[in-house]
């Protein structure tokens, strides 16, 4: 059992909010009865903050997949941080550390160490991981505003709990932000948990990163694990026709109307990898990786 200086221990009263989140959001059913525009309020902040996560925090900030302009830059931390994920850089200097170690020892969320429990929340909630490793970011680190938006986390959140509440009251705010929040904070953590025991491998990655069609669904196109791990810097993790990746095709129409460019992709003998041997150096997910 944990004792009180062991650095994976969960910081209950700093994870107090992560846990009130979650009973309000269990009671919202009989607080405000659900309506058809109330339940698609709530998939719409889903949706829109989901895709701030995975093109914005993971594929652009973590990776940098692809380029836009500064302002762009920061509508993606600000509508990524009203997820409640802290901010892009913690977020992005620690799925960098992910990689590196991917499975191994030193993975900060890995369920083939650790177990779900650990990779699914634990490991968010601890002490261990509260600080934002800059030097993992220096690239970006040098943008005050997102030094900004890094420390002061918890603004974006109740910025946007504010709104939906002055728009539409105690059943906007319920749905939209209590219920939205807790329901996405697991549709990002089951990437972590269960993409690397869920699903199928096509790539020989040194780790247990998987491919998986429903986690795709449910993270806008995430759930391609074992792709990505593979070859990390591409803006697209769906790299066949099959494989639904919404917030890529996003990013393709972002790309017609001039907002984001050089969207990296992988190269044919990447993607084809499987078909034959191996390419030395093609194959790992450290060889890509920031």
């Amino acid at each position: 059992m944990a004792n009180a200086r062991d650095p994976d221990r969960i910081d209950w009263f700093a994870s107090s909010p992560f846990i009130g989140i979650h009973l309000v959001a269990l009671a919202t059913p009989w607080l405000a009865p659900p309506t058809a525009g109330l339940v698609g309020l709530a998939i719409g902040a889903y949706v829109v903050r989901m895709f701030a996560i995975t093109a914005g925090y993971h594929r652009y900030f973590a990776h940098r997949a692809y380029r836009t302009s500064r302002a762009f830059q920061f509508l993606l931390a600000l509508v990524g941080g009203a997820s409640a994920q802290k901010g892009a850089l913690w977020w992005a200097a620690h799925h960098r550390d992910h990689h590196r170690d991917s499975d191994g020892p030193e993975d900060i969320h890995s369920p083939v160490q650790r177990g779900f429990w650990w990779s699914h929340v634990g490991w968010f909630l601890s002490t261990r991981h509260n600080a934002t490793k800059l030097d993992r970011i220096k690239d970006l680190a040098r943008y005050p505003e997102l030094r900004f938006l890094d420390r002061y986390h918890a603004l974006p959140p109740a910025l946007l709990a504010a709104g939906l509440y002055l728009a539409g009251g105690w059943p906007a705010l319920l749905w939209g932000f209590f219920v939205s929040t807790a329901v996405l904070w697991h549709g990002t953590f089951v990437i972590n948990s269960l993409a690397h025991v869920m699903g199928r491998q096509r790539y020989q990655t040194g780790d247990e990163s998987r491919n998986s069609f429903l986690l795709a669904v449910i993270t806008l196109g995430e759930g391609w694990h074992n792709n990505h791990h593979f070859y990390p810097t591409t803006a697209n993790q769906g790299w066949f026709w099959w494989e639904l990746d919404l917030s890529w095709l996003a990013l393709r129409a972002l790309r017609l109307v001039g907002v984001v460019r050089d969207l990296r992709t992988p190269p044919e003998r990447i993607r084809l990898a499987h078909l034959s041997a191996a390419l030395p150096g093609d194959g790992g997910s450290h060889a890509a990786a920031p």
